[in-house]
């Protein structure tokens, strides 16, 4: 209060936490502050959405009139999205608007979570040195997996909310363990701070395993004894105060770099990169859609349309006749079926782009009334973007829709080739595929008939070749080969046969052919592997194909910490 000019007691300050009710109690406080010259506090108006309006029209009558200490102050969480804007032009246009922005990079993010406790805090422990160590670490902690957002996708499967709340629970939950124990009970800690405090917020399982294996780096017995590390070149610091861990934080913390996350430095490169497209699309849509013709003969946005039409239904081959395709198969095994549902899903896409294509040629002609289905997919044409009806017959992909569409013939000349005999191509394109799950299934379901083997207890050993796709020229006798796999966060060396760092400006290296056959679970080696998983674009989350164990000699930590994945798109 003192910094604005004012000071108060509790006497002349109404806080009222708006919700269950309270509307009634907040207008009588107006009332009674606006009179005597008191201060109003409304917390979380967010929650109170119908009341707004009167909340307006209450401040407006108060505008005038009113003591001149009178004073009212309004807080509400940020809007997940534009549309949930409430709060009305008239309250926002009239008052000061101050935001509270989290703070970028993990130096301020850092502080920020220390910034939670005090001098105080690392003195209530009798275990003086467990607590303050592992507290540290949990500031480290909850900094690392607030700031590694940033990332996209690499960083986490899907964002959360992640909040100071947790923190300073997990820190309560730490006390009065090791008030109880006088052993540290490191299992125990990992646990409710991973799984429950942090843990609870988390949906996706790989995003879990990230989270467990920060803990596992970050709270274990060598945190006593000096010889930790929470990022390389940031030993975890010895029994300090309060203004000592600040100061060792900006002594002592290295710059800013993928590196303090566990990541490598091509992560900020690729995330650098997606913001930079997401700008320049953004510009482009801003653009003027006059139709009209430019000086000089500018070809006009009507006419790219026309054209791109044009060589696409040029393009398009005629559908899979899938009952003279069915006719062809004297038995149906795992591997026909997966090549019936794949060119029946093709025919419903292709169907679809030819129907729309022919409407809107029609319609640019002047034969048809142009629509707002025909008026979006010209958008779509003119900006290069895949449009909506075909999205959503389509498979996952981030391409722009050039991309996008010789990748759908290059998909077409797959299933034509496939389907001439039906016999199993030399190598599987597995990205090419619009379930590539059901290709995967199908080499177990052939391997359990032929073995005798029960489906449910078996699983998919991968094994990468030193070879490319040209080097095959026959499928193997049990399994598949597959190509067309990329690496992201990492890099495979074909000569070691091993997970590898990265090459610096190589974002996602190509993946030599891959040897896919089904074992019984009992048989699977899991020592020195990386459970890597596999997705059909870098937006990852909800494009999990499977999960192949990939070699490696380094601790697989290292490459969970990394987000190392493999794409079928990228």
């Amino acid at each position: 209060g003192k910094k604005l000019g004012y000071t108060f007691n509790n006497r002349n300050l109404h806080n009222v936490s708006l919700g269950q009710g309270q509307e009634v109690v907040a207008e009588q406080a107006l009332d009674l502050a606006a009179k005597e010259g008191h201060w109003v506090i409304l917390q979380n108006i967010h929650l109170v959405a119908k009341w707004l309006s009167s909340l307006e029209k209450k401040l407006e009558q108060h505008s005038e009139g009113s003591h001149q200490d009178f004073r009212v102050f309004i807080s509400a969480e940020p809007a997940p999205s534009p549309d949930s804007h409430i709060i009305p032009q008239g309250i926002l246009e009239n008052s000061i608007k101050i935001t509270s922005e989290a703070p970028t990079g993990m130096h301020a993010n850092l502080h920020k979570a220390l910034d939670n406790f005090s001098q105080d805090t690392l003195e209530l422990c009798s275990q003086e040195q467990e607590f303050r160590s592992i507290l540290f670490a949990l500031c480290y902690f909850h900094a690392v997996v607030a700031e590694r957002r940033k990332f996209g996708p690499q960083g986490w499967n899907r964002p959360y909310p992640f909040s100071s709340g947790d923190l300073t629970i997990s820190v309560n939950v730490l006390h009065n363990y090791l008030q109880a124990s006088s052993k540290v009970p490191y299992d125990d800690l990992r646990y409710l701070v991973g799984e429950i405090m942090y843990g609870g917020h988390i949906t996706d399982d790989w995003d879990r395993r990230l989270c467990r294996t920060y803990l596992e780096e970050f709270i274990k017995p060598e945190m006593l004894e000096g010889e930790l590390c929470l990022a390389p070149g940031f030993p975890l610091p010895g029994n300090m105060d309060y203004n000592g861990y600040h100061q060792y934080i900006d002594d002592a913390l290295p710059p800013e770099s993928p590196h303090l996350y566990g990541l490598h430095p091509n992560a900020e490169i690729g995330f650098l990169t997606q913001s930079s497209e997401k700008l320049l699309r953004t510009v482009l849509e801003l653009q003027p859609r006059d139709s009209s013709a430019g000086e000089g003969g500018v070809v006009t946005r009507e006419d790219t349309v026309k054209a791109l039409l044009e060589e696409m239904l040029e393009k398009l081959t005629e559908e899979f006749n899938m009952a003279e395709l069915m006719a062809r198969v004297e038995e149906r095994s795992p591997y026909t079926v997966v090549a019936f549902q794949e060119c029946e899903r093709m025919n419903v896409l292709t169907a679809e782009m030819k129907r729309s294509l022919t409407e809107l040629e029609l319609g640019l002609k002047g034969e048809l009334t142009m629509t707002s289905d025909m008026e979006n997919l010209q958008n779509s044409l003119f900006l290069d973007v895949v449009p909506e009806s075909w999205v959503r017959r389509s498979y996952p992909s981030t391409a722009s829709l050039g991309t996008w569409f010789a990748d759908l013939l290059a998909r077409i000349n797959e299933l034509e080739a496939w389907t001439r005999d039906f016999s199993l191509p030399s190598t599987l394109w597995l990205g090419g595929f619009f379930n590539p799950q059901s290709i995967l299934t199908a080499i177990m379901q052939t391997t359990a008939r032929k073995n005798k083997w029960p489906l449910d207890k078996m699983t998919l050993q991968c094994d990468v070749t030193k070879k490319s796709r040209e080097d095959f020229a026959s499928a193997p006798r049990e399994g598949a080969y597959v190509h067309g796999l990329f690496m992201e966060g990492a890099r495979w060396d074909a000569q070691t046969g091993i997970i590898t760092d990265a090459r610096l400006k190589e974002l996602t290296p190509a993946m030599p052919v891959m040897f896919i056959k089904a074992i019984p679970d009992d048989k699977q080696d899991t020592r020195s592997m990386y459970p890597c998983p596999l997705y059909k674009t870098r937006q990852r989350g909800p494009t999990y194909v499977w999960t192949f164990n990939l070699k490696t000699k380094e601790n697989p930590s290292k490459w969970v910490l990394a987000g190392v994945a493999l794409l079928l798109q990228i």
